[in-house]
């Protein structure tokens, strides 16, 4: 377990930077102007503006996928949907799939014809290289895989930033920002700014119950779910031991059950399976 795992939430929220996604997603949303010059300087193009999502989402019920730690915003022509991603946890390129998904589905009113969606980008902040490939950025769009020149043109892009590679990135304002993420201090007033935003944060003390809620709740369901692999673990061991013992033939079905904890009806089922 690493340090950060062993802290208490009062603990993270206390050290937290602009490198923790609920506060990350706090400043943006509670700071178009800040969220949008971040779109422009990763984008690297302008920006006319930016409205966001008119709803907030972080309730504590994990059995839903309402909750949401991504900032949404959009205007007449684009739409984005940016997240600092602090772990890989193994499932950003289908995030990034449902999340185009998502943002099409939200977009496109009934009657309205396929050529009326947005230009979309969906946008990842990340600390490790999920890739292994070394670059500070990696862009995907849908191309042909016998042809590559050939574009599909559906103007949807995907964006993963690499924090820890930022020293090989060329644009100054990105290397700026991604080495914030990694050494939590701002070198440009952009980043100083955002910066100061991170800390006044922090002290917003609605903002601190509803962190400590979802920490809270997230340290628990991952408890609950360790226990639950491990009571699956230990079943599917009872049960290969089961069937070893069964091939075997050392022991009747119900010494088998009393020896290993299974229920006899089960070291039977087993045993007609081998039987056939």
């Amino acid at each position: 377990m690493d340090l950060e795992e062993k802290l208490t939430p009062e603990e993270k929220w206390e050290r937290a930077t602009i490198a923790n996604n609920f506060i990350f997603y706090k400043v943006m949303r509670n700071n178009t102007d800040v969220c949008k010059r971040l779109l422009e300087i990763l984008l690297e193009m302008e920006i006319d503006y930016i409205e966001m999502s008119s709803e907030e989402e972080i309730n504590i019920d994990f059995q839903s996928k309402g909750i949401r730690m991504d900032v949404y915003a959009k205007n007449q022509k684009e739409c984005f949907n940016v997240e600092m991603q602090a772990t890989d946890t193994n499932e950003l390129p289908e995030r990034a799939r449902y999340y185009q998904g998502v943002i099409d589905v939200d977009i496109l009113r009934s009657g309205q014809t396929y050529k009326e969606l947005k230009n979309s980008y969906i946008i990842f902040i990340c600390i490790e290289d999920i890739f292994k490939k070394g670059l500070a950025k990696y862009t995907f769009e849908n191309s042909c895989l016998e042809s590559p020149e050939i574009k599909l043109n559906d103007r949807a892009y995907k964006y993963f930033f690499i924090a820890k590679n930022s020293d090989k990135i060329l644009n100054e304002e990105q290397k700026a920002f991604l080495q914030l993420v990694i050494n939590k201090k701002g070198t440009d007033s952009f980043t100083k700014q955002i910066e100061k935003l991170a800390e006044e944060a922090k002290s917003n003390l609605q903002w601190k119950r509803q962190y400590m809620e979802w920490e809270r709740q997230r340290v628990y369901d991952f408890e609950a779910g360790r226990e639950k692999g491990l009571e699956q673990g230990a079943s599917q061991k009872a049960i290969e031991d089961a069937s070893n013992l069964l091939k075997m033939n050392l022991a009747t079905p119900e010494q088998i059950a009393q020896a290993i904890s299974l229920p006899v009806e089960r070291v039977l089922e087993l045993q007609k399976e081998l039987q056939k």
